[in-house]
């Protein structure tokens, strides 16, 4: 038998004309559910045959009226991929295809609305979902935006990779999306798992709670850095970044996160957003040095072909070469300088942050010198 149980077809067709907003299958008690502007519809499903043969009967049959090819669904979905390249004037279309991967498709897709992203999380609400729509701003601004944070916020302790960890709480960390008192016990929780401050070294790099003074000892030396700051030196005003009160107070937070990584994961992204946190004064070099590499090309340039901004800052203040050192080192990380530590090993914890420790001293030790501690 290859057609549908006639009551099925029959409520099936009824619902498909209703104009729904979004439709869903929930295959383990086989009802099909429909959004819709007086609220969610359902039809408990009467199978004929194997439940995997009837729900993809029930998917034709939703196709066929949809986009108007029964058995074409699977050629139709290939034309939009995770890449958000779905069509706007579509994207509506595919939330009715009771298909994940349609729902993923406008998750993705560029010209997703806060509307479009309401009738999205009705159809399939998953953490993975939430962050890829709050990515936009039309979701992040709108409505949806609260819902989606809360949803995040109260998944966090069950998130299992670090990254999705990381990338929750840089997101909820937007404006506007989470109460101070949310933001703070966020933080808090980055004591026992520094996953948590690590979104928020991304997100709110210069915002970051428990702020700590500037340091005092280069008071005098700060007129200097702010006039040639205000004269467009990009490395003066990143010294006066990093060495003001949100600046010490990043620096303090990562050197404190690279000493208890708890995995590789947390590691790479650190390395992303302290490099990030000094992309103004990033030098040319090899995208793929190690550590070594970096120090090297850093003191060739100090040395030998300093930049003009930092042949002025080192003319007017010298003994500040220490911490542009630092500067320009700390702004090159990235993934190759553990490259050679984590390409040899899967460790965790403990043992990894031993093999680590030939890149995390020399780079804490570069942190502590922008802190006012000893040098490089």
């Amino acid at each position: 038998m290859d057609t549908l149980a006639p009551e099925d077809s029959l409520r099936l067709n009824v619902l498909l004309a209703s104009r729904p907003e979004a439709i869903r299958i929930d295959e383990s008690s086989m009802t099909v559910y429909a959004l819709t502007e007086r609220g969610v519809a359902r039809v408990a499903l009467n199978p004929n045959c194997r439940d995997d043969v009837y729900l993809r009967r029930v998917r034709e049959v939703i196709s066929g009226h949809v986009l108007g090819s029964p058995g074409g669904y699977p050629v139709y979905l290939r034309r939009w991929t995770r890449m958000g390249q779905a069509r706007a004037d579509s994207l509506a279309q595919l939330l009715l295809l009771a298909q994940p991967e349609a729902v993923v498709a406008v998750v993705h897709a560029g010209g997703l609305t806060d509307d479009l992203a309401r009738r999205a999380w009705w159809a399939m609400p998953t953490a993975e979902n939430a962050r890829r729509m709050l990515e936009r701003e039309s979701v992040a601004t709108g409505a949806m935006g609260p819902q989606l944070a809360d949803y995040l916020v109260e998944n966090m302790p069950f998130e299992e990779e670090a990254r999705d960890l990381i990338d929750s709480v840089r997101l909820v960390l937007l404006p506007g999306l989470i109460s101070d008192e949310v933001r703070l016990a966020l933080w808090g929780r980055g004591k026992q798992k520094n996953a948590y401050q690590v979104g928020f070294l991304l997100a709110t790099p210069d915002a970051l709670p428990e702020a700590g003074p500037p340091r005092r000892d280069l008071e005098a030396p700060s007129s200097v850095l702010t006039s040639l700051a205000a004269a467009g030196n990009r490395y003066a005003a990143a010294l006066l970044r990093v060495l003001g009160g949100p600046g010490q107070t990043f620096l303090r937070s990562a050197a404190d996160i690279l000493r208890r990584p708890a995995n590789q994961d947390v590691v790479n992204v650190l390395l992303e957003a302290i490099a990030r946190y000094l992309d103004a004064v990033r030098p040319p070099g090899d995208p793929e040095a190690d550590l070594d590499g970096i120090v090297a090309e850093v003191e060739h340039l100090c040395a030998r072909q300093p930049p003009p901004g930092v042949s002025e800052v080192l003319e007017r203040l010298p003994q500040l070469q220490p911490e542009l050192r630092a500067l320009l080192v700390l702004s090159r990380v990235g993934y190759p300088v553990v490259r050679p530590v984590f390409s040899r090993t899967t460790a965790i914890g403990t043992l990894m942050r031993r093999k680590l420790e030939p890149v995390t001293l020399p780079l804490l030790r570069a942190i502590e010198t922008l802190r006012g501690g000893p040098g490089v």
